[in-house]
């Protein structure tokens, strides 16, 4: 699989969707067919059937089964009146669970395509009764189609895959700034954390560019904490799978976090930025090139 994981191609051929509690229902008796995905993969997306923090709309079927809740978490889902905090490519959503031990009085939702990992962090929301944690499994190209003007109040992304060969793929672009305008507060905050030195020095110019207000930013996290208030050490000390993994193999972890601003027209960089020498979990740098835009 790729590392934007899709499975339109599968559910392309299963019986048409129908909503089951508060998910979509994929898994039928044909997915026998696709057993090359493993046992483990299918009894994790049959499970996370069953999970009532749980969304499943990939694109491959949201034109056929409208999202209602669209501008409305907090009413149906919820049942408060608390900020709503994303992460974006959540993964195994860790991240998104230790926010939401440490922040009871804040929405936390992590959002991906790949539910094998995302039932590990369901399941333990689920465990320990966190009634402030969801997770949305989807494409995050169409991640405005789920939240309504002034939903969301910030946006963590945590070891996003740097897309060094394509700027549309990247989550920090100026591509996906036009979409989390859509649905993020004016002036709202997008966090970035990576190991990613690529997509660490794109962002920053990204920023720079559009002169979009930076709070802080540092290029060596863990050797920087002096710098730092309690309440972002605080936030900053939640470590992941691969977090520990990269930190493991000697590599600095980045960090930065910004406004976003509704008014004026984004730019992409126009920069040659050097390519990472490595690929994420333990893959060699795919390219022959040596830089990227």
């Amino acid at each position: 699989m790729s590392d934007v994981e899709d499975f339109s191609d599968i559910f392309a051929n299963f019986a048409p969707a129908t909503k089951v509690g508060c998910g979509c229902n994929f898994i039928n008796q044909r997915t026998q067919k696709y057993s090359f995905m493993g046992k483990g993969k299918l009894a994790k997306f049959a499970e996370m059937e069953t999970f009532k923090n749980v969304f499943q709309y990939p694109f491959s079927i949201i034109d056929n089964i409208p999202f209602t809740m669209k501008g409305r978490w907090r009413e149906e889902y919820f049942h408060n009146d608390n900020p709503i905090v994303l992460e974006l490519g959540c993964g195994k959503g860790e991240y998104t669970v230790e926010l939401a031990r440490l922040y009871p009085q804040v929405n936390f939702i992590g959002v991906d395509i790949k539910g094998s990992r995302m039932w590990t962090g369901a399941k333990m929301a689920l465990a320990e009764n966190l009634p402030n944690v969801a997770f949305l499994r989807t494409n995050i190209e169409i991640i405005d189609r789920f939240f309504s003007q002034d939903e969301v109040q910030e946006i963590w992304l945590t070891f996003s895959d740097p897309q060094m060969k394509n700027v549309h793929k990247r989550l920090t672009s100026t591509f996906f700034m036009q979409r989390y305008r859509h649905f993020l507060v004016d002036g709202g905050v997008i966090h970035l954390k990576t190991d990613s030195n690529f997509l660490f020095t794109y962002t920053s110019y990204m920023v720079s560019v559009n002169e979009l207000p930076l709070i802080f930013r540092t290029e060596d996290l863990y050797h920087h904490v002096d710098i730092m208030d309690d309440e972002t050490k605080r936030i900053l000390s939640i470590q992941t799978y691969y977090e520990k993994m990269w930190i493991e193999r000697g590599l600095n972890i980045k960090y930065m976090k910004f406004h976003l601003s509704r008014l004026g027209t984004l730019q992409e960089p126009d920069v040659e930025i050097p390519l990472d020498e490595y690929r994420s979990y333990h893959r060699n740098k795919r390219s022959g090139l040596e830089t990227a835009k």
